[in-house]
């Protein structure tokens, strides 16, 4: 049973011959006609995709890019010591570096969207997964590489490490002066980079491949000893950024189980809980009732339940029910200013409404002195009324009277007349002071 167990597990049974392989791999090392045109266009597309924020696209790109080939090559000269076969794939692998930055910063320097969306965020914060991913990515790349049916390894292990969208992304930082997002992207690269040529070493010592090239003791191990200092330059930071990783995720974990305990407290209802794991700061947006410091207090002891001593608590009123009592206490107020206005209004059309009635009756007024009159003095042709103010020199206020105006025919009426006529005018009109004045 373990015979079979490790007959299955055995890889060199589907083993290509070595010089098939060596010439494989030789053979995409190299960037000239189809494979440069191809890499242009995986550069554009993932541009594109990163830019559009688009999955699908990105995928594209990564499928297509040929950017497996001299890295690989790296790792299988570095295995085999041959130094003619590395310098030819360093050679091509900066071509293919530096004229995917140049490409990805001039599409980015001239795109009208500069937004950083999702995509490019996520390859901007390398963590120790990623060295895992490009180390076991690398080995299934090597492995279909060497054995005779090839399979669609080759495809998944381009999506799986994923070379070309952080080259681009470190464009976008170049073109937009972000240069964290350069220095966040490229170092993602250079993880993938090391670690898919770091396992093309150990695959290809695993499977024996001959050296190439014949070198002494001292000659390989100092070979060795730059490929660990290179793997230790290379894994020390991702594993700090692992370690942060993990830390933001926990400190998530347990304030969203915070949040989550402390959503109502008596009456008061937590709206929405903002979470920044960088600054440790919790902030807590609360409607209903406002928080008094007795049940802010009571919620910063809650915090240590969730080992979350030394996060900061951020209290925010998003909705007060205090502050609905106030607006409608104002409301009341401004009501009945609005009604007292409304009621001087009233009284003042009333006034003006008043005021018009007058005029209007005195307006009449003349026509029915005339009519009435005229029974007694049928020689009075004409009637004027009115209303005038008169003011005096030297003399402070002023005197109301009632003027009238009768025409009359010619020496029709006598001044015994119009003494009788003005004692009438004053009964009619009921004012002591009248001014009657004829025209002829």
């Amino acid at each position: 049973m373990i015979q079979k167990v490790i007959h299955a597990l055995k890889i060199d049974q589907d083993l290509d011959d070595y010089d098939v392989i060596h010439a494989t791999i030789e053979k995409d090392i190299i960037f000239k006609g189809t494979t440069l045109w191809i890499l242009a266009f995986a550069i554009v597309i993932a541009s594109i995709g990163l830019n559009m924020n688009s999955t699908a696209v990105i995928i594209g790109a990564m499928l297509i890019s040929p950017l497996m080939g001299p890295i690989n090559g790296m790792g299988y000269s570095i295995a085999t010591y041959n130094g003619q076969l590395f310098r030819k794939a360093v050679k091509n692998f900066t071509f293919a570096v530096v004229a995917s930055l140049i490409a990805s910063t001039l599409y980015f320097a001239i795109s009208p969207v500069s937004t950083a969306h999702s995509e490019l965020l996520a390859r901007t914060s390398p963590t120790i997964y990623d060295v895992l991913i490009a180390l076991f990515g690398g080995m299934a790349g090597v492995v279909a590489i060497s054995s005779r049916s090839k399979g669609n390894v080759i495809p998944g292990v381009a999506i799986a490490t994923a070379l070309m969208p952080p080259l681009c992304t470190a464009g976008y930082g170049l073109a937009t002066g972000q240069f964290n997002f350069f220095f966040g992207a490229f170092y993602l690269f250079t993880i993938n980079t090391v670690f898919i040529a770091l396992a093309s070493v150990a695959v290809s010592q695993l499977l024996n491949f001959p050296n190439r090239t014949l070198l002494d003791a001292g000659q390989k191990r100092r070979i060795n000893n730059m490929v660990t200092v290179v793997i230790l330059v290379t894994v020390i930071p991702s594993v700090y950024f692992g370690y942060g990783l993990v830390q933001k995720e926990a400190f998530m974990d347990r304030s969203a189980k915070f949040t989550h305990n402390v959503s109502i407290v008596e009456g008061t209802y937590l709206l929405r809980p903002e979470v920044n794991p960088k600054d440790k700061t919790i902030t807590l947006i609360y409607g209903g009732n406002t928080l008094t410091e007795v049940q802010k207090k009571a919620i910063r002891e809650k915090a240590k339940d969730f080992s979350l001593d030394n996060v900061r608590l951020v209290f925010k009123q998003g909705f007060s029910i205090d502050d609905v009592k106030g607006r409608e206490t104002q409301r009341e107020s401004q009501i009945d200013a609005l009604k007292a206005e409304v009621n001087r209004l009233q009284m003042a059309l009333s006034e003006k409404d008043r005021q018009e009635e007058i005029r209007k009756s005195q307006a009449m007024m003349g026509g029915r002195l005339l009519s009435e009159i005229q029974t007694l003095y049928p020689q009075i042709i004409a009637c004027t009324y009115g209303r005038a103010t008169a003011f005096r020199m030297g003399v402070s206020g002023s005197d109301e009277s009632d003027v009238v105006v009768l025409k009359v025919k010619p020496r029709s009426l006598t001044i015994a007349d119009r003494r009788k006529i003005k004692s009438w005018l004053v009964k009619r009109t009921g004012r002591d002071n009248v001014q009657v004045f004829y025209e002829n």
